[in-house]
């Protein structure tokens, strides 16, 4: 097929659930592909010679690699192709922002002026590692002679996970100590099961023990476990311990019962199953008329969680207008399809309690965008006297994370910038302590998932580096290495 006749392919729809159906349950919202429909919307890609979209990819896949493999039906070399740089497309597949990376620089999406329609890297992403799942043929590397080298990674989160997966394949000997009962992070404690059902974070996690990876559950490194000891016994470790510290508006009734971090409204709805109550035994607060305070992915995880908990009406209050969202497009559009209300240009600025000291109410003020700030956003600006109460029963906080204190706390030779996350080499990860890396979002602060595996991956080779030499990594060879692993 030649491009001119690839470029009259409309993209193809992936199918979905009736919204109304949808927020009874808590299935996956996109149902996938079949083999028909990846190979037909593979077919629009046009195998560049220069593949921009690859450049968009903070780890680096071979893109128009694997999309061939699946136009040709050969799903075993695709997954095989993607594998080479990626261990988790079913997770990348579903929650990264591919609109925003690889899919923004599609020459297609730039012919039709369009981003929207250019080739859906992210859908067949997800369709292929489905496929390997489900059909049993798991691809894995060949074995490799051990290294004798003991690493441990402390938090198993994307990052974490990543560097993982690429150190064992190095033959070093890993260990990932995390700090729940499960790994994986942000993508169990974080995202609702309707976005990324946790039997696809468990069967990535399988793969990597399945690779070698050693992971030991409940260990909270510099409490658990003394910092001094992983030091002692391991020639290097990776810090990736994320985002996990709430931020507050700081405003009056914020300590009124009923008003939740987002960390603690999804942690129990996604981690610890309090969809499931009584059958689980982690309660959770089910408002009537549940207010979400905030613009980003996180804030619409939390509003159609609301939903599907029980909610009769679910707002979302930002201060800013729609087009200064941060969240995907996606997500605000299956929010709104889902009934989600969408308050713009208002901000809370004291919450109102009931005499028993639960919300039942908050005072909202109008605002209107002034000039951009250093996010390069229009500022918001509250319009004098346009105060109103906005009544509600629940409130959740949904405004952002800051990088997990406790390492570096328990680590005081750590570097930390004032904000609290860890200073590195941006190109191989290293600390300000030889043989310690991190990455992820205790360095990047709350980010994405993509992001944060592009770190593991950069970190993974330059501590394979320092291993292999047994010294202090030398940062231009590494920098080099690094940079050629990506791109």
């Amino acid at each position: 097929m030649n491009v001119k006749d690839r470029l009259k392919l409309p993209p193809v729809a992936m199918p979905e659930q009736d919204p109304k159906a949808r927020i009874r349950n808590l299935d996956e919202v996109p149902l996938g592909y079949t083999p028909e429909m990846a190979m037909e919307e593979a077919k629009r890609c046009l195998q560049c010679r220069t593949p921009f979209c690859v450049e968009g990819c903070p780890v680096g896949i071979d893109i128009p690699g694997f999309i061939k493999f699946i136009e040709d039906g050969d799903f075993k070399g695709a997954i095989r192709k993607m594998k080479e740089r990626n261990l988790l497309p079913a997770v990348c597949g579903r929650v990264c922002p591919q609109e925003e990376q690889c899919q923004l620089f599609c020459t297609v999406g730039k012919a039709k002026k369009d981003p929207c329609k250019s080739v859906m890297i992210g859908k067949l992403e997800r369709f292929i590692a489905d496929w390997e799942r489900t059909s049993g043929e798991q691809e894995k590397p060949a074995p490799v002679k051990p290294s004798g080298k003991k690493v441990a990674v402390i938090g198993g989160g994307p990052a974490g996970l990543t560097v993982a997966g690429d150190l064992v394949k190095y033959g070093h000997d890993v260990t990932v100590f995390e700090a729940l009962h499960k790994a994986g992070g942000v993508l169990v404690y974080g995202i609702p099961e309707f976005r990324l059902p946790k039997e696809i974070v468990q069967s990535e996690v399988d793969y990597l023990e399945s690779l070698g990876v050693k992971f030991r559950y409940n260990y909270v490194i510099g409490k658990t476990l003394p910092i001094a000891h992983i030091l002692e016994n391991y020639d290097a470790a990776f810090i990736g311990t994320g985002a996990g510290l709430p931020r507050f508006m700081r405003v009056d009734g914020e300590n009124l019962l009923g008003v939740l971090s987002a960390n603690e409204y999804l942690t129990r709805a996604n981690l610890m199953k309090a969809y499931d109550f009584p059958r689980t035994d982690t309660p959770i607060v089910k408002g009537k008329k549940v207010i979400t305070v905030g613009g980003g992915n996180v804030a619409m995880d939390c509003a159609r969680t609301a939903l599907r908990m029980g909610a009769e009406r679910s707002l979302i209050v930002y201060r800013r207008a729609e087009e200064q969202m941060p969240a995907r497009l996606e997500e605000i559009h299956h929010a709104r399809e889902e009934g989600v209300e969408f308050h713009l240009l208002q901000n809370p600025v004291r919450l109102v309690g009931d005499d028993k000291g639960w919300i039942c109410g908050a005072e909202v003020i109008k605002m209107e965008l002034g000039e951009p700030d250093s996010s390069g956003r229009r500022r918001p600006v509250p319009v004098e006297g346009s105060e109103f109460i906005e009544e509600t029963d629940t409130l959740i906080v949904a405004i952002g994370n800051s990088p997990n204190p406790l390492v570096p706390e328990c680590f005081p030779e750590l570097e930390v910038t004032r904000w609290g996350g860890i200073v590195v080499n941006e190109i191989t990860g290293q600390t300000s302590v030889p043989g310690v890396f991190a990455g992820g979002d205790i360095v990047l602060g709350a980010a994405t998932v993509i992001l944060a595996m592009g770190h593991g991956r950069r970190a993974a080779r330059a501590m394979n580096l320092y291993l292999s030499s047994g010294r202090w990594v030398d940062l231009d060879k590494a920098m080099d290495l690094c940079r050629a692993e990506v791109h």
